[in-house]
């Protein structure tokens, strides 16, 4: 947690940690000395002074410290007064002729509340849209605060006499600012591949904000739509000469950097602390290595303690690939094996492709050798910015994040040309899935997804829920409950059809399947018809003519439903529902009878929780494991236990079981305080899958995970479901690894 909170805090400084403040300069804050924008000024000031709002205001205040200031730095401190005009009028006689004012602002405007992020103040959707005209119209609402647009915070800053102001929009937001553009200035890449939006309220969004901003620049609305700004008001009229910045605070001190764009024309890479200087040099050297092996670098070098390049305004490889995609596949192939040329390229080969998948082994793998980091000019790619290089890399793990990145968040892409079309073009379909993981491990490690699985779980939106949202806007309540929400309704007196037999289909089988009989399943490719599904034929949707009406419900098991929905109305089918593999159904349970009490006597204690959940292997089950099983069932009155399949072992754990499933189960079947025992479906096993199947009140687990930040992140999961999570104590002295090893030593 402290790791966390100090990564957190360092995105939060990142706001203006980039600014060239002058040296020993005397600053006012106006917010808290425990903020982490204070500890970051405090750092770079001579002298800073840390007051509330309504202090700075006050005319003592001004007598006291008039015109001694050269930075006035105040952060959605303003938003919460009810006359900010009138405070800012006021400090600017606290700052000297050439000082400057810096604001960070929310836009009421923003693109987040358009994409259904609630206000801050009124924590409602849409108020600030509005312009507040619903909101504090009552005698008896309370001021918390509001936003303004960028107009309106024009208007307010030159009735207060600031007439000297310049606009940064910050994207995602002020404590994640993670893109700031000066007004004067658009971005010339694909942010839905860079930016990673935080909200205020994540559950209530249905549109992907970072897939917008491309048509918001190219119709002249980036800037008014930006989520925030800060705002340099300068009296003298000399402002930073600073276009555009890039943060990385997410990576730690010894990664963080900060990309810094000038109106001069030149490009700046700065540590953020001094333990990433080390990182800058690394990186000059990384550019003559590619250089030496004929690989095409933007010119740079290390002034000044920084990594600087000239500014490049031509079109990214990233673009300029998506762009041929759309116009001509084929020049598309060609350019694509050109860049993947040279990924082979960047270094020597130690190990040459010998055809088993793995593919060629570079002594240095660059990486970020991907589109996203290139220019394309003169025929050919230009590359920028190679700060990773690992050594003995598979270069099949880079051409796996060339094509990953290039298709990120596009659609069009998908259906022009398929990435498995790419993956078998470039062998790559053997070991996929250990390609993803070495990716995902890179990624995860850079941005230190672990150590923020939490924060982000409680910022960022989920893909599930989106989805989710923009279903329930397309109908009335009622059609809404019918087709999403009551889909097992039917269910059980009428033949089950699913309609689709791919992902959809097959979680529903895993999941639901031993509840909900599936008569048969339907799916509208001619390829398909014959193969099977868990032993289940895929036939041709002609088979529900023969069928009569209220003989069958029909479950739709894909994610573009509305075509299925359209054939089905043309065909006369009124039952029919469309299972979300992201929402949680009510399962079907045997009737609970609870242990251990007289018959004809109630329980003297009613217990905690109703249902209670253990997940695990339960490989050579030992007194640990019966202990754990004793304690939940003395918590709860039903005990659903979980079990790892031998395949779910081999493909997570990597290892072999010594028991077999069937007979773990049995094992733990015949365990008196186990009331029922569940396989945990392959690719559904986490916390969240589990409880949308079991509806458990809590989950049980050993206590070697109580302080592990998935597991936190899987018990706020359960917290705000209603659920929870509680840690045991491990039996001392035994555990299925000692027993492994000692079995494998020939000790037992």
């Amino acid at each position: 947690m402290e790791q966390a909170q100090e990564i957190i805090r360092g995105i939060q400084r990142g706001l203006l940690q980039w600014y060239d403040f002058k040296p020993d300069s005397m600053i006012l804050y106006t917010g808290s000395e425990e903020d982490a924008i204070a500890e970051m000024l405090r750092e770079r000031a001579g002298a800073l002074i840390c007051v509330s709002c309504g202090t700075a205001g006050e005319e003592n205040f001004r007598q006291s410290y008039g015109e001694r200031f050269d930075y006035i730095v105040s952060v959605a401190v303003l938003e919460r007064q009810l006359h900010p005009e009138r405070i800012l009028a006021g400090l600017r006689s606290l700052l000297k002729a050439d000082g400057k004012l810096l604001l960070g602002m929310n836009n009421r405007l923003g693109i987040r509340y358009f994409c259904g992020d609630r206000d801050p103040y009124t924590q409602r959707s849409f108020d600030g849209v509005e312009g507040y005209r619903r909101a504090y119209v009552k005698k008896e609402d309370t001021f918390q605060g509001r936003m303004y647009s960028q107009a309106e915070l024009k208007a307010m800053l030159q009735s207060a006499g600031w007439e000297e102001c310049r606009f940064y929009s910050v994207l995602s937001e002020l404590e994640n600012p993670a893109l700031i553009y000066a007004e004067d200035f658009l971005p010339n890449e694909d942010l839905s591949v860079r930016l990673f939006p935080t909200y205020h309220y994540p559950n209530s969004v249905f549109l992907e904000e970072e897939c917008l901003y491309t048509d918001l620049a190219a119709n002249g609305m980036f800037h008014q739509t930006a989520n925030a700004y800060l705002i340099e008001c300068a009296p003298d009229g000399q402002f930073s000469d600073i276009s555009h910045v890039t943060c990385s605070m997410e990576r730690g001190r010894e990664r963080a950097v900060f990309t810094v764009i000038h109106n001069s024309g030149i490009v700046e890479k700065r540590a953020a602390y001094p333990e990433g200087q080390a990182r800058l040099e690394k990186m000059a050297g990384y550019r003559e290595d590619l250089k030496a092996h004929g690989i095409p670098t933007v010119e740079a070098q290390m002034k000044n303690g920084a990594y600087v390049m000239p500014y490049m305004k031509g079109e990214t490889g990233h673009a300029y690939l998506k762009r041929l995609l759309l116009e001509d596949v084929d020049a598309f192939l060609q350019k694509l094996d050109q860049f993947r040329d040279l990924i082979l390229q960047s270094s020597e080969i130690v190990k040459e492709d010998c055809g088993d998948g793995e593919g060629a082994i570079l002594r240095r793998g660059y990486v970020d050798l991907v589109p996203l980091n290139s220019f394309y000019q003169d025929g050919t790619f230009v590359f920028y910015d190679q700060e990773f290089c690992e050594e003995d890399y598979p270069a099949n793990v880079i051409i796996t994040r060339m094509i990953a990145t290039l298709y990120a968040g596009s659609f069009e892409l998908l259906k022009r040309l398929p990435m498995e079309t790419l993956f078998e073009r470039y062998n790559l379909t053997k070991k996929l899935d250990h390609f993803w993981r070495m990716e995902w491990d890179f990624l995860a490690d850079l941005r230190n997804e672990k150590e923020l699985r939490r924060y982000h779980n409680a910022c960022q939106r989920n893909g599930e829920i989106i989805h989710s949202n923009r279903q329930r806007m397309n109908y009335s309540q009622e059609d809404y409950q019918r087709l999403f929400i009551d889909i097992f309704r039917n269910a059980d007196t009428r033949r089950l059809i699913l309609f689709g037999s791919g992902t959809f289909a097959r979680r529903f089988l895993e999941l639901y399947g031993q509840d909900y009989p599936v008569y048969a399943v339907i799916d509208n490719s001619r390829e398909k018809w014959g193969q099977e599904l868990k032993g289940i034929a895929v036939q041709s949707p002609d088979i529900l003519r023969d069928l009569a009406s209220g003989e069958y419900k029909v479950l739709i098991c894909i994610k573009n439903y509305l075509s299925v929905m359209k054939q089905l109305d043309e065909l006369g089918v009124t039952e029919y529902s469309i299972f979300d593999p992201h929402k949680s159904y009510p399962r079907k349970r045997r009737p609970i009878a609870v242990t251990g009490v007289p018959e004809g006597k109630q329980a003297l204690e009613k217990k905690k929780y109703h249902v209670g959940y253990i997940a695990g292997v339960f490989d050579l089950f030992h007194v640990g494991h019966l202990n754990m099983f004793k304690r939940a069932k003395e918590q709860c009155d039903y005990l659903i236990v979980g079990i790892v399949t031998d395949e779910g072992v081999r493909k997570f754990k990597e290892t072999e079981t010594f028991v077999p499933y069937e007979e773990r189960v049995e094992m733990v079947r015949s365990c008196r305080y186990v009331d029922e025992v569940a396989e945990i479906p392959l690719n559904f096993g986490g916390t969240s899958d589990a409880w949308r199947l079991h509806h458990f009140d809590c989950q049980f687990s050993g206590s070697d995970y109580a302080a592990h930040p998935d597991w936190l992140a899987e018990k706020e999961f359960l917290e705000k479901h209603g659920a929870e999570m509680v840690f045991f104590p491990y039996t001392e002295g035994t555990s299925s690894t000692k027993l492994k090893t000692m079995i494998e030593k020939k000790l037992l």
